[in-house]
Formats: C-alpha cells, sequence, structure tokens
C-alpha cells in the first residue's frame, strides 16, 4: 500500500507537472499577442502554471519517500506523453500519429514498471542511510562517477566540446546523486512525521546540501543544452540517461533489485525500454513553436531579391552590414 501511495503520488505529480508546463506556453503566446505586451511574471494565467509546477515538484519529492528511486524515477514519462496530449486542448495542437503510438507504448512500458518494480520494504533511517554512505559498492559507484564526470568536464570547459551528448552524460551524472539525496530526505521527513525522529542527525542536513549543490549545476548544464539544441533532441536523450542513472544509484545505494526474480529484473528493464521508445516516438520530428517576431525579410522586398550573404564572414571588414550598401538597401 505504502509502494502504491508513491506511485499514485508520482503518476498524479508528473501529470501536474505537463499541466503547469502547457498553462505557461498558453500565458506566453497570450502576451506574445497583445499589442502591448507586458511582463510574463504580470499574468495570472502564469502565476497559476506556476503554482502548479510548484505542486508537482513537491509530489514528486515526496513520492520517493515511499516508492523506490527505481520506479519513481522512470514515471517522469507522463510528463511527456501528457503534454503531448494536454496540448491539444491548451494549444489547440493537432493530434498525430505518433502521439498515439508513442503513447500507447510509454503506457504499456508504465504497466510493465510498476507490475514489475522492486518491492523493497526498508525504513531509510538516518544510520541506514550513513552506512550506505560508507558501504564498498557506493564508494566505487562514486569514485568511478567523479572519474567520468571530470573527464567531461575537461572536455565541456578546456576543449569547448559542447556536444549534447557530453552535456545531458553531466546532468545525468549529477541527477544520480540529486535522486540519492532526495529519496534519503523525503524518507527521513517521512519518519520524522510518524514519529520516529530523523531530524536531529548530521546525514540529514549532508543530504540537503548535497540535493541542492547537486540540482543546482544540473539545471546549469541542462538549460545549456535545452540553449544549443532542440526539445526534440533534449527531451528523449535527457529522459533517458536520468532513468538510466537513477535506476543505477538506486540499485548500489539503496539494494532495490537485491532479491528481485531474474524475470521481474527482465520485465522491468522491457518497461523501461518501452517507455524510451515512448517518448522517443513523441518527441521525434516535432515542430519546435516560437513566438511570433516582427521583422521584414529583405528576400520579400518588392523588386528585390536576396542573392548575397546578409551577414558576411566575421573576418570581414563588411561584418555587421550588408556587402553592397546602395541605396536600396539603405
Amino acid at each position: 500500500q505504502t509502494q502504491l501511495l508513491g506511485v499514485l503520488l508520482a503518476a498524479a505529480s508528473n501529470f501536474l507537472i505537463s499541466v503547469s508546463l502547457n498553462i505557461q506556453k498558453c500565458a506566453h503566446l497570450r502576451l506574445a499577442c497583445q499589442t502591448e505586451p507586458k511582463p510574463y511574471y504580470m499574468s495570472k494565467l502564469w502565476w497559476c502554471g506556476i503554482t502548479l509546477l510548484g505542486l508537482g515538484e513537491v509530489g514528486n519529492f515526496t513520492a520517493y519517500g515511499f516508492a523506490p528511486v527505481a520506479l519513481v524515477a522512470p514515471l517522469g514519462c507522463i510528463s511527456v506523453i501528457g503534454s503531448a496530449f494536454i496540448s491539444v486542448l491548451f494549444l489547440k495542437k493537432t493530434m498525430r500519429a505518433a502521439d498515439i503510438l508513442g503513447g500507447t507504448l510509454t503506457v504499456t512500458g508504465t504497466y510493465l514498471l510498476v507490475t514489475f518494480a522492486p518491492n523493497v520494504r526498508q525504513e531509510l533511517t538516518a544510520r541506514r542511510v550513513q552506512n550506505y554512505l560508507v558501504s564498498w559498492p557506493f564508494l566505487v559507484y562514486s569514485i568511478l562517477e567523479i572519474i567520468i564526470f571530470c573527464i567531461l568536464l575537461y572536455f565541456y570547459k578546456r576543449k569547448s566540446v559542447k556536444h549534447i551528448v557530453v552535456l545531458l552524460m553531466m546532468v545525468a551524472l549529477l541527477a544520480s546523486l540529486t535522486v540519492i539525496a532526495v529519496k534519503a530526505v523525503a524518507s527521513m521527513i517521512t519518519l520524522s512525521a510518524k514519529g520516529k525522529m530523523q531530524l536531529t542527525y548530521p546525514v540529514f542536513y549532508i543530504m540537503i546540501v548535497l540535493m541542492a549543490t547537486s540540482c543546482a549545476f544540473q539545471v546549469k548544464f541542462l538549460n545549456q543544452a535545452k540553449h544549443l539544441y532542440e526539445a526534440t533532441a533534449v527531451v528523449p536523450i535527457n529522459f533517458g540517461f536520468f532513468t538510466t542513472s537513477a535506476i543505477i544509484s538506486g540499485v548500489i545505494f539503496y539494494q532495490e533489485f537485491q532479491s528481485a526474480a531474474l524475470l521481474s529484473v527482465f520485465m522491468f528493464l522491457f518497461g523501461c525500454l518501452l517507455s524510451f521508445l515512448g517518448v522517443l516516438v513523441i518527441a521525434r520530428n516535432k515542430k519546435e513553436e516560437h513566438l511570433q517576431i516582427f521583422f521584414i525579410d529583405y528576400g520579400h522586398i518588392p523588386r528585390q531579391k536576396l542573392t548575397g550573404k546578409i551577414q558576411p564572414d566575421s573576418h570581414s571588414s563588411h561584418y555587421g552590414t550588408l556587402n553592397n550598401e546602395d541605396d536600396s538597401v539603405k
């Protein structure tokens, strides 16, 4: 019953997040259509979306206190399929065949995830979290993760390699620490609410610092990826990397599959694969929408043809101007 509560809470929270994102997008589109657009933070609709987003994230945080990491993390696919279908109502988009196929695959995968997820019955007390932190599997995992992250950071900083895989790999490595910390903090708060006080242990505050720090850097690299690449590429890759890292961290740190049968593990991984494919199908070939920008295309000016470069090479003396500055250009 406790695990079912966590599943329902995570599913409802991710659905709420998808609703909030569509409400915010709707608010931005409405503001863009006004003759005198006001700042987005002056819109009541935008604040409604932000409030729902906050509630969804709090619900997701709470779900980690009731269900295993390996189960809560993959349920993030609900926000992806929820956004695809809710956008039909909020943003008047057309339903695509890819949305239906992707939604079917994701729902099937989610069913397998919930059915064959590890049924872990353990009270995550502060002492148990301390023991997990100094266990040799987690120490080996931490060392490997630090080495890989430093290598990726070296290529990112020194070599200016900003490939989408490099950026989202760093996000995933940080996300594994975030998930571990969130699970520990949520579980200790839940036990404290039940009367078993855990908030007096130093490990509780260590986990809060780890959660805040890893989450902040995670947002930094994720925003960099969103800035450089289309959301249709970032969303499925980030979901796949994040879910994989979260499951691995749950297996190593919390030992969630320690007593699971081989068939259950196989069906759980097959459910993850179906969810990945569903998210990929939904995001693939989805056109990016941009707000209306008022400008005049030089090629559409009557009796003018766009034959040369509008923006010459940066090493040219004409950089920032048109090549042929005659009267018509001026």
